[in-house]
């Protein structure tokens, strides 16, 4: 009842501003569309054959910056949950099955660089909030032109709305959080640069749960005549967060707020001092040729390093990670007088880690006894092609295939003799055909057809445990998706209804397990079965002459039914059970209103349903509702000088609940809590030049 009370009671203030998706237009003309990066279609995607979701730096600006996790989970299909601050994991249609902690299975590119290594895995959590201004995501398998992976795609990017000028903004709330995020923008529409910084830290709410980030950022763009430009981006990262651990139902209910205590043989998180350090660098210079008016050639050479330091319960783990890489393709692209235009694409990635492992006795969260030296060496490639052709904007096709091969090796420099074990999967195709049919402006069809391979990663390959696994088996299945679209634009207001429909059967998918000391480990499920129902509906008004400026309402409704086909583990059957970590029903509700005098106000309210703990189906979540509400003030004078005043409060509510469980975990350690009711406040100032758009 109080849900409902709150959200009735915010309609009646004249109170918010921009969509989940895109950012209101308060010219009051239907709302611009995004030009969209991904599968190379480079338009509006209304125009294009692919189903991609996209996020924008303001649609995302409606919290207090510490992390994505609630502009994330505004989408459709999308989850990210928080274990701790700083130790994140996204999980798009049932892809975090196989992640305890980061990001696998997703395919993630900052300003065309890879950001999954050559091991499969993704350091998300090295990014700030002003590293981007606009994510892209696609939900399912996108190999055909980004290799292997049957989770999703999220591209990053950082340089679609480039202008000059300088801003600097403070957030700081509950739980002694500190946010400082800076950017300078300056140079002229053919050599644009844009320089960032950010710091970040807070005390977290859980014992055991701090977090630092310092993060800075380079990113340049120089044309070179009409025909040739090159874009070079730079990334450092310096991150600490400590990880208090999972824990028992009793132990949640009782104290939420505690890290793991002592256990049998092994400490608790305080007494290891259980905590990550990370360093990420990641670099990257792309060419882009015009060969000649149709034919454009684009290459991107890319390097990466990370060095982690994992103090955790069970040991102390080092790893360092270089790697390095390139991407190249050529698009050949032709327009005739009659509207149909045809697009082929061709080319290939390749990316080298040579990484090294060792993993110590935990003294006291620092390493003492050796017991195990790995040197690892991975290495995959894949080859793509992709053949585009639209007519009359009314027909859009896209048709593509990849073929991959992935490499490992491992050599326990430890033990002797020293031997080399290794594996290769190799010469899988994953093929993509996806149909778009428009009827004027208000109504479009589009249905998708791909197949998706994703070989184990490093992680899972060498686990917490230190057991090399190399039988295990890359997991493949093909993905069946109907997409619906109703548009509709009525002088001042318009609406918006997107419906998907989905089935991906995915077979030896890859499932975790966590034993009595938190260490994870890995086996193949015989298959899963994957269907969904997802759903969008945006309405926003717009009204002339009146003291509110805008309103928008945006609803994301998931229906997933995902249940293990036939999967039996020793004595153990789990056929026909509900796949652990993924819940059934989730909905998320935005109310924004905005008054021309600057004075806004955004209202976000999120649904979960429970979900399963583990694969036997014998323990499950409490469902939880989510509310949060930000109001704020922002003015900008006759220099295009600006500053933004807000506060606001997330979990309204002050609901108890676990975000980001340890799935299948040993002795019911399933659950690390998240933050009660909160607040934060901000101050932002912003001196812009010249727009100057691409």
């Amino acid at each position: 009842m109080r849900l409902y009370l709150l959200f009735y009671w915010h309609l009646l203030l004249p109170v918010v501003a921009v969509v989940a998706q895109q950012p209101v237009d308060t010219s009051g003309k239907e709302l611009e569309e995004i030009v969209i990066r991904s599968f190379e279609q480079n338009r509006k995607l209304s125009y294009t054959s692919a189903t991609v979701k996209v996020l924008t730096f303001p649609a995302a600006d409606r919290t207090n910056k510490t992390s994505l996790v609630q502009a994330f989970n505004t989408l459709a299909g999308v989850r990210m949950e928080e274990r701790s601050p700083g130790s994140y994991r996204i999980n798009i249609r049932g892809s975090s099955l196989r992640s305890p902690f980061g990001v696998r299975n997703v395919k993630v590119y900052w300003n065309q660089i890879p950001v999954t290594d050559a091991g499969g895995n993704t350091y998300f959590n090295q990014f700030a909030f002003n590293n981007f201004s606009s994510i892209e995501i696609t939900k399912g398998p996108a190999g055909s032109l980004y290799g292997t992976g049957t989770g999703g795609l999220i591209l990053l990017n950082n340089s679609d709305r480039w202008q000059p000028g300088a801003a600097v903004e403070y957030n700081g709330g509950s739980y002694n959080h500190h946010l400082f995020l800076s950017s300078v923008r300056f140079g002229t529409q053919e050599n644009k640069n844009e320089l960032t910084a950010s710091f970040q830290r807070t005390d977290g709410y859980r014992q055991q749960s701090a977090m630092q980030r310092t993060n800075a950022s380079w990113q340049t763009e120089i044309i070179r005549s009409g025909r040739q430009r090159i874009q070079a981006s730079v990334l450092y990262t310096d991150l600490y967060y400590q990880t208090p651990g999972a824990l028992t139902a009793a132990e949640y209910k009782v104290n939420p707020r505690s890290a793991r205590p002592a256990a049998g043989i092994f400490p608790g998180a305080v007494a290891a001092k259980a905590a990550i350090e990370q360093k990420n660098f990641l670099a990257g210079i792309t060419h882009s040729y015009h060969i000649s008016s149709r034919l454009l050639n684009t290459t991107t050479l890319f390097s990466t390093w990370n060095q982690v330091e994992n103090a955790a319960i069970r040991n102390f783990e080092r790893r360092t990670e270089p790697g390095l890489g390139g991407r190249s393709l050529f698009t050949y692209k032709k327009e005739n007088p009659a509207g149909t235009i045809f697009q082929w694409i061709a080319g290939g990635e390749y990316q080298l880690g040579t990484f090294n492992t060792q993993v110590f006795q935990n003294k006291n969260g620092n390493p003492d006894t050796l017991q195990t030296n790995d040197d690892i060496r991975n290495q995959s490639w894949f080859v793509f092609t992709q053949a585009d052709w639209s007519w009359q904007q009314r027909w859009f096709l896209s048709t593509g295939v990849s073929i991959s091969k992935t490499a490992v090796s491992f050599q326990r420099l430890n033990r002797y003799p020293v031997l080399l074990q290794k594996r290769t999967y190799r010469n899988e195709w994953a093929p993509r055909l996806s149909l778009k049919r428009r009827w004027g402006n208000h109504f479009s069809l589009t249905t998708t057809l791909a197949r998706g391979f994703s070989p184990p990663t490093i992680a899972e390959l060498l686990p917490s445990t230190g057991i090399i696994s190399t039988g295990l088996e890359a997991e493949y299945g093909w993905s069946k998706e109907l997409t619906a679209t109703y548009k509709r634009n009525i002088r001042s207001h318009g609406w918006q209804l997107e419906i998907t429909a989905f089935h991906f059967r995915l077979k030896n998918a890859l499932v975790q397990r966590r034993d009595f000391s938190g260490a994870d480990s890995f086996t193949n499920a015989g298959d899963v079965q994957q269907k969904g129902v997802e759903t969008t509906v945006n309405y926003w008004y717009m009204p002339y002459g009146s003291l509110l400026e805008a309103v928008q309402l945006k609803a994301d409704l998931t229906l997933h039914y995902f249940r293990y086909g036939s999967f039996q583990q020793g004595t153990s059957n789990f056929s026909g059970n509900r796949v652990p970590a993924v819940p059934p029903q989730t909905l998320s509700l935005l109310v924004d209103v905005q008054l021309k005098k600057g004075w806004y106000s955004n209202i976000t309210w999120y649904y979960s349903s429970s979900l399963f703990l583990n694969d036997a189906n014998s323990v499950k979540t409490e469902p939880f509702h989510l509310a949060g509400w930000r109001i704020g003030w922002k003015y900008t004078n006759q220099s295009k000088r600006k500053i933004h005043l807000y506060a606001g409060v997330d979990n309204l509510l002050n609901e108890i609940y676990s975000l980001g469980n340890d799935i299948n975990a040993a002795a019911g350690r399933f659950f690390n809590a998240a933050a009660e009711r909160n607040f934060y406040a901000g101050i932002s100032f912003q001196i812009a030049g010249k727009s100057n758009p691409q």
